[in-house]
């Protein structure tokens, strides 16, 4: 990993309470009190922030957001700003997910106003690429990243990025059950790391954490993490519940 610290994510999309939510949160900082040597997120939904935030403070679990919109305030109905963010104890934000994309038609010139607004905001971004099925077997793979990359990061210079994450998430193993290899993982992994050395120099290239995401679970993360370029993982579902989350996080 090239003396990159390791990063753990959880991704609790739209599932829990805000009572749910802070009690699994504090289930999981108990469960994970005895780690040293990696970050922790987790991001609830909005409503349950500040509750989980209250149920983590004292611990090494970090809280998130999954998304943001990129004006600090005004007219715009079920927005959260990245300000609202910060009040309510997030440290990260998720921007670009591909749910964000299918669902929400969230383009990368968002994604770029996003990732702005973010670091405005002393936000660190973690910036989700990735491929579907059928990019995939057509052999689109790296050209459909070049292009989330390049435009979800346009006008920005390394010396901004210095808290910026990327998680390269397969859009056909999310949620599917089905996972990359760790071969496809680290192939891809290498080609990101390429692309931003390319694009913004070695030193951010070298320290920049790429998290790897889709169907991530005990059985697979040790093998996911022994690859070179892989730093982490943004986990979906087996994120959800403590004990699961807690024998990812504790991997080594």
């Amino acid at each position: 990993m090239g003396g990159r610290r390791p990063f753990i994510a959880g991704n609790w999309k739209m599932f829990k309470t805000a009572h749910e939510a802070a009690r699994t949160a504090k289930e999981l900082a108990d469960r994970v009190s005895d780690v040293t040597g990696l970050d922790i997120m987790i991001a609830p939904n909005f409503t349950a922030l500040v509750s989980v935030y209250d149920a983590i403070r004292e611990s090494a679990v970090e809280l998130g957001g999954q998304n943001l919109f990129w004006e600090p305030e005004g007219a715009y109905t079920g927005e959260t700003s990245p300000g609202m963010l910060r009040n309510a104890g997030c440290r990260y934000v998720i921007i670009g997910h591909s749910e964000r994309r299918q669902y929400f038609g969230e383009t990368d010139e968002a994604v770029n106003k996003k990732i702005k607004a973010a670091l405005e905001y002393r936000l660190a971004p973690i910036l989700c690429v990735g491929e579907t099925e059928t990019e995939r077997d057509t052999k689109k793979t790296f050209s459909v990243l070049d292009k989330q990359i390049q435009n979800g990061l346009k006008d920005l210079r390394s010396d901004d990025l210095t808290s910026l994450v990327l998680a390269y998430e397969p859009v056909w193993a999310i949620g599917t059950g089905k996972t990359a290899s760790r071969e496809q993982a680290q192939e891809v992994h290498l080609f990101l790391r390429a692309l931003m050395e390319k694009k913004f120099g070695n030193e951010l290239a070298n320290s920049l954490r790429i998290q790897y995401g889709g169907s991530v679970k005990p059985n697979n993360i040790k093998a996911l993490m022994s690859m070179p370029d892989v730093d982490g993982a943004l986990v979906g579902g087996a994120s959800l519940d403590a004990e699961t989350f807690s024998q990812i996080i504790h991997f080594q």
